[in-house]
């Protein structure tokens, strides 16, 4: 990882820097009532696994003893990205406004998802009409820029959630996050950069050498995290990083989808590991190099489904079980209701 700790925080990402080292712990005593609550229940201790800690999950980060899933979010962040003129994709960029008209219509996998589970679908977008610069040339994004974005995307949760579930939208997004790996993690371009949306071998070439070509630009003067977010990244990854820092503030757990969602995070990991201890990660992405970059943030990954969609639809699914694992915690018969006899004290 870069060692950018003697550097200066440029002014506009000041504040941010701030809250991502200054994020407030969970609630242990929450923690301890659904603990207390679980052993009451007509089931073996422990014997739901991770749904038990799923529970224990909303209850430390929403710091309520009775946690809640009245109102769990989708937040969809869709930008474009000049990079995309490098051949990197197998889409051509109008392909990002035309499936946020899909999100919206109803059309699409996280779509049918949320309508199917009451999940909250939320669309952002991020000046379609305007992509980010190629970051092969210059930064993608100004600090300035970059910063208000940040900002848009804090604001995410103006709704007030109970669960915020992060994804995005984003025709060349599978370059610029593992741009963002490499630069932040370390390892070459080749170590972090797959198909995507299913580029062939020219294309898979052609999005190493983009990659290689982004990293010897702006890498040289060893730049802070956000930094790295401005130079390599898109509007989305920026607006993904604030929406995590605000649901910390706030008191919203979060889940994270894939492989792009993951990069966001690493940005926050990078400033202050703990900073996502509110997070969980969804999904294992069949992008190959999100192992990796679990791995590096010493992520366990909920789901492995072979997906690489995108669009949030891990974070979604995740979300599920998460609603299941509540449901069973609110609606279990207790012992004592049930008539059921406890586990004998010898054993």
């Amino acid at each position: 990882m870069s060692n950018y700790k003697t550097k200066k925080i440029p002014e506009p990402f000041l504040e941010f820097d701030l809250l991502v080292h200054s994020v407030p712990d969970g609630d242990e005593d929450a923690v301890n009532k659904v603990k207390e609550r679980d052993l009451q229940l007509t089931k073996p201790a422990g014997s739901l696994g991770e749904l038990e800690k799923m529970v224990e999950f909303l209850a430390r980060w929403q710091r309520k003893p009775k946690p809640t899933l009245d109102n769990p979010m989708v937040a969809i962040f869709a930008g474009n990205h000049g990079v995309a003129a490098r051949g990197v994709s197998a889409f051509p960029t109008e392909v990002t406004a035309q499936m946020v008209a899909n999100f919206r219509a109803g059309g699409a996998a996280i779509s049918q998802i949320c309508a199917l589970h009451k999940l909250n679908l939320r669309v952002f977008e991020l000046a379609l009409e305007v992509a980010t610069k190629d970051f092969t040339i210059e930064a993608a994004l100004d600090n300035k820029s970059c910063a208000a974005t940040i900002a848009y995307g804090m604001e995410a949760i103006a709704g007030n959630p109970d669960l915020l579930c992060i994804g995005e939208m984003g025709i060349g997004n599978t370059t610029v996050a593992s741009a963002l790996y490499a630069a932040l993690f370390g390892g070459t371009a080749k170590e972090w950069v797959g198909r995507g949306t299913g580029v062939d071998d020219e294309g898979l070439k052609r999005k190493i050498a983009v990659v290689e070509k982004g990293l010897a630009l702006h890498l040289s003067d060893n730049p802070t995290p956000f930094e790295i977010l401005a130079r390599l990244g898109g509007r989305e990854f920026a607006a993904m990083v604030g929406a995590i820092i605000a649901a910390r503030h706030n008191n919203i757990p979060v889940i994270i989808d894939g492989f792009i969602a993951s990069a966001a995070a690493a940005v926050i990991y990078a400033i202050n590991p703990s900073a996502l201890d509110h997070c969980i990660f969804a999904h294992i992405s069949k992008e190959n190099a999100h192992k990796k970059a679990l791995k590096k943030m010493q992520k366990k990954a909920l789901l492995n489904l072979e997906m690489r969609l995108g669009e949030g639809t891990g974070a979604a699914l995740a979300a599920v079980f998460v609603k299941s694992a509540l449901y069973l915690h609110n609606n279990m018969a207790t012992f004592a209701q049930a008539a059921v006899a406890e586990k004998n004290s010898n054993g």
